[in-house]
């Protein structure tokens, strides 16, 4: 997927590097046509004050000056004309690496039901929170007054408090970050988090960054690595020892990789990471995930759809809450243990949880029920009878 998406851009890229150059040139070209017609004009301006008729050699000019403003012309047509052809490129290479039947995996019904209908304030609301948490505030306020959402300012505040301090840190301002972990300090370390002590090792090396001048500043500042000592000891002996170059700027001793711009990266997402786990929020907002979810699924899902039209299986999938098959997401998308029935592929309810019979095998209650005959249950996976009341309940 992201090899066509670079395929694309490409393209883009290609049609975006013409559009500047023809519109450079294009103004350049104007710029001289004009230069040179005024001059004429002049010429023939002071001509017709004196009272002479149009000379041979003036009119020479007039002819040339016409020809080149017709030359001018056409030569910028055709350029234009090969941009249009570069635009035309791009929706073939789209076309060529995406499918336009994307679409056809869902059925339009599912948007029209009533029950969606119902739940059109959900995702709006996941858009709404997707835009507050890239730090989209006036998008986000936009979009709630057109789509009449209201939204609570209890939702809203976690959203502003994060971005307030990430806009800061992004700034290499520090302070919002510090009084924000001072102000959230127990929790904290209820979290085990070291997002306080590298905040400080990051404050104390921009005194470094600050040369001999900041040197008693710096040693000032370093009391406030004691409280970490018995956790960060190599970290903090690290950064007190690059004292010894700071006459010499720690940009020229082996000490130079704390200057490294990727500590603000670093810093900026362990605050985020923290602070999302302390204001109950996920580091990545549902519908990045969704949607990230969905870039994986949809390649499966167009093969499985291809399948079914092909062998003409009507009924197989109706387009409601399930899957026709199961798709591997990844490790990363793996948030809480969910349990599928082997047997009817359906997730497990508290109205239909697993079940684990005496062979040890797991099926839902539903399945259970189905597969009982004469009053005996045979393990669907191993030969084994039993009675489907020594079969016990699993949570999860």
């Amino acid at each position: 997927m992201m090899e066509r998406c670079a395929c694309v851009e490409r393209e883009l890229d290609k049609v975006l590097h013409k559009f500047l150059s023809y519109g450079r040139h294009c103004e350049q070209s104007l710029e001289e046509l004009l230069c040179y017609v005024s001059q004429l004009r002049q010429e023939l301006s002071s001509a017709a004050l004196q009272g002479a008729p149009l000379s041979a050699t003036l009119s020479l000019v007039m002819a040339q000056c016409c020809r080149k403003i017709k030359d001018t012309v056409q030569k910028l047509a055709s350029d234009h004309k090969d941009i249009h052809s570069s635009v035309s490129r791009v929706g073939k290479a789209i076309d060529r690496n995406f499918d336009a039947e994307l679409c056809s995996v869902v059925s339009d019904s599912v948007w029209e039901s009533r029950e969606q209908q119902q739940q059109q304030p959900l995702l709006q609301l996941a858009i709404v929170e997707h835009l507050y948490q890239q730090g989209m505030l006036g998008v986000a306020e936009e979009l709630s007054q057109e789509s009449t959402l209201h939204v609570d300012a209890g939702f809203k505040q976690p959203f502003l408090e994060l971005n307030r301090v990430l806009e800061a840190l992004h700034k290499q301002d520090l302070q919002p970050a510090l009084d924000w972990v001072i102000a959230n300090k127990q929790r904290l370390l209820e979290l085990n988090s070291s997002l306080e002590f590298k905040l400080h090792r990051l404050h104390f090396i921009q005194l470094l960054a600050g040369g001999p001048d900041k040197q008693l500043e710096a040693l000032s500042y370093a009391r406030h690595f004691q409280p970490f000592a018995h956790l960060h000891q190599r970290e903090i002996q690290v950064v007190m020892g690059s004292l010894v170059y700071l006459p010499l700027g720690i940009e020229n001793s082996p000490y130079c990789h704390l200057l490294d711009a990727r500590h603000w990266t670093e810093i900026c997402e362990s605050f985020t990471h923290d602070a999302c786990a302390l204001l109950g929020l996920s580091v990545e907002s549902p519908l990045s995930v969704s949607f990230a979810s969905g870039c994986v699924a949809l390649p499966v899902l167009m093969n499985i759809k291809a399948v079914i039209e092909q062998r003409q299986c009507t009924g197989v999938w109706s387009h409601k809450d399930e899957l026709p098959i199961e798709i591997e997401l990844g490790m990363k998308c793996w948030y809480h243990s969910v349990f599928a029935c082997p047997i009817l592929r359906q997730q497990a309810t508290d109205s239909n949880p697993p079940i684990k019979l005496i062979c040890g095998h797991v099926i839902s209650r539903d399945a259970l029920n189905k597969l009982i005959s004469g009053g005996k249950l045979k393990c669907p996976y191993c030969p084994m009878e039993q009675n489907p009341a020594d079969g016990k309940r699993i949570i999860f």
